[in-house]
């Protein structure tokens, strides 16, 4: 089969790889019908992630049909249509068991699918823990519906849920990408008093804005001036980095209130610098980390209800 393969250090290419087989009874196949690229794969590309395998089948968000599975799966069967989880997890472990599963402690645990084991961008992929990183995609739901449920709409959805978003909150969203529009969809579910969406492109602020009229666009370089605007204490109530900028991350904890959560939510392929004597006294929390993608159902749920559509981003292209 053809799969995308990670072959060196700043170098991809479509190799031929045999057909994945059921290595144990908690794995499946799937054969891979819709898949997409996330930024990380472009990361792994360009260095940024040590911990990519060369070798490797890269892609980590995927939907397809189950063709097999392990004498311990009872959770899907074949023919189901299912979302991959980004993230492969045991389920039993300190970590999976408080929800952590991006820190799953089993060497195949955590962001390992295009990263340390064949992922998606392929005909077909193998899934380790598939009792817990498959979720049956309802018959009402598309593929297209369901193709960003696992990786970028869960780190949405994960990210929202941190942030902590109350109905008198000031949103601010940095980054107008299909992460930072997965973003937005989630922070609406919490029905803050405003959200306002600062982005660099000039396309993704007009899509926004052509999208969600109810929402405040702005720029960078407007950006501090447009919280202020719309804030009553100073600044943003909850900011939400998706951007992965050091422009973007000194935006993020200017533009928060004293006292706001900053959530970081984008994968920084540099350090970040705390300009803690600048800040002291802002008394900031800050969040950060990779997702916990276990609430795949879920998000496919409030698909179905109509709650959350990300098939413009698919139809933009």
């Amino acid at each position: 089969m053809f799969a995308y393969t990670y072959t060196a250090p700043h170098q991809f290419e479509l190799l031929q790889k045999p057909y994945p087989v059921l290595q144990h009874p908690r794995d499946a196949i799937v054969r891979v019908t819709m898949s997409s690229i996330c930024t990380s794969d472009l990361h792994i590309k360009h260095g940024s992630v040590p911990r990519a395998v060369p070798g490797i089948t890269v892609g980590h968000e995927m939907v397809g049909i189950v063709e097999q599975i392990g004498e311990d799966i009872s959770t899907v069967v074949p023919g189901d249509r299912v979302v991959v989880n980004v993230e492969t997890f045991c389920g039993s472990c300190f970590f999976c068991q408080k929800g952590y599963v991006n820190n799953c402690t089993h060497p195949d645990g955590g962001w390992a699918l295009g990263c340390r084991i064949d992922g998606g961008q392929a005909e077909y992929v193998r899934v380790p823990f598939a009792d817990q990183g498959l979720t049956r995609i309802p018959d009402s739901v598309s593929d297209s519906q369901a193709l960003f449920v696992g990786d970028i709409l869960a780190t949405g959805f994960w990210a929202a849920r941190l942030a902590e978003i109350t109905s008198d909150d000031t949103v601010l969203i940095i980054g107008a990408g299909p992460t930072g529009f997965c973003t937005m969809q989630c922070a609406r579910l919490h029905h803050p008093r405003q959200i306002i969406v600062c982005e660099q492109s000039a396309q993704r602020r007009q899509f926004i804005q052509r999208l969600y009229p109810d929402l405040i666009v702005t720029s960078p370089n407007t950006c501090l001036k447009c919280v202020s605007q719309y804030s009553e204490h100073g600044g943003a109530d909850s900011v939400l980095d998706v951007a992965g900028s050091q422009s973007s991350f000194q935006l993020a904890w200017q533009a928060a209130r004293p006292n706001a959560i900053v959530t970081l939510v984008a994968l920084y392929d540099r350090p970040q610098i705390l300009p803690l004597p600048e800040m002291y006294g802002k008394n900031l929390t800050f969040k950060t980390g990779g997702v916990d993608g276990c609430n795949c159902a879920d998000i496919l749920k409030l698909i179905a209800d109509g709650h959350i559509d990300t098939t413009p981003l698919i139809n933009l292209l």
